[in-house]
């Protein structure tokens, strides 16, 4: 189908999936943004497009909402997975995915409709070590480090699982609010240690095997869930001794099942929900013209 997309969504947080090959443009950091405009264009966490890969079954690129680019996404592979399976491109229920952030592995759980409406994700090992984060720290291991942003002293614990995550913990019993998320998400993201960026959440356990957080994407800001997300607050609380594995992540859009093995592999298992299929009209598509 030309110019056509896939829509669909992990826990509300939501991407469009697209072929390059089956699209008459480009997608360039402009078009990305004009077609993840709520407003003006389709709306969406970003988009999710099919590439060749040499070392998968197949291949991801993943865009931010602001043209920008990722390296790895949680719920976003789950949404490509489904997709990959809802439009008959594969007919396996176990297949691999090469991202910028390394090879995942891919299992569907196809429900009694015939939809892959949940899947686990082999999301590759944890690390705590500054070269993969990137940051400008230079100590070992990136556990409980002082960080001074929007007016107020944090410690902080960075994470990579393919992309870079700066996982901020407050005490079990204690709360965040949106509020706080508003001013320390963007301020975090962007601090002067982070040189390329990084994802936030906000985190506190619940539980013995419970986390909840709020999360500020990189590229996107506030959203709803985040597969990576879950991941590096999952890897961060068992790496700091605040709850064992497997780690049930709840956000404001769901929850996720995370598995930290002790080498601090992770595996992911959590719903997606396709929403609609279509095309991009000719008169979008010549407005997205240079």
């Amino acid at each position: 189908m030309k110019n056509g997309f896939f829509r669909g969504h992990g826990l509300g947080n939501d991407y469009i999936v697209m072929a390059p090959k089956e699209l008459s443009f480009t997608l360039t950091p402009s078009r990305i943004k004009a077609i993840c405009d709520r407003n003006w264009g389709l709306g969406s966490d970003g988009i999710l497009a099919l590439v060749p890969s040499k070392k998968a079954d197949f291949g991801l690129r993943i865009f931010n909402p602001d043209g920008s680019e990722a390296e790895k996404s949680g719920n976003g592979l789950r949404i490509f997975a489904r997709y990959l399976h809802a439009t008959g491109k594969t007919k396996k229920t176990h297949f691999t995915v090469e991202t910028k952030g390394g090879l995942v592995t891919i299992a569907l759980h196809v429900d009694r409709h015939g939809d892959a409406s949940a899947v686990t994700v082999e999301m590759g090992r944890a690390t705590f070590q500054p070269a993969s984060l990137p940051c400008t720290l230079t100590t070992s291991e990136l556990i409980e480090q002082p960080i001074n942003a929007a007016g107020r002293s944090l410690t902080f614990t960075g994470v990579s699982v393919g992309n870079p995550h700066c996982v901020v913990f407050k005490p079990a019993g204690q709360s965040w609010s949106r509020e706080e998320l508003l001013k320390l998400g963007p301020a975090l993201e962007n601090h002067s240690l982070f040189p390329k960026r990084t994802n936030v959440q906000l985190a506190v356990p619940t539980g013995p095997k419970e986390l909840f957080i709020l999360i500020w994407e990189r590229g996107a800001g506030e959203t709803q869930a985040s597969g990576s997300s879950s991941c590096a607050a999952a890897s961060a609380a068992v790496r700091l001794g605040l709850v064992k594995s497997p780690v049930t992540v709840k956000m404001p859009g769901g929850q996720l099942n995370i598995e930290v093995a002790a080498d601090f592999s992770i595996t992911m298992k959590g719903p997606v929900a396709e929403v609609a299929r279509g095309t991009l009209s000719p008169s979008f598509v010549r407005s997205l013209k240079p």
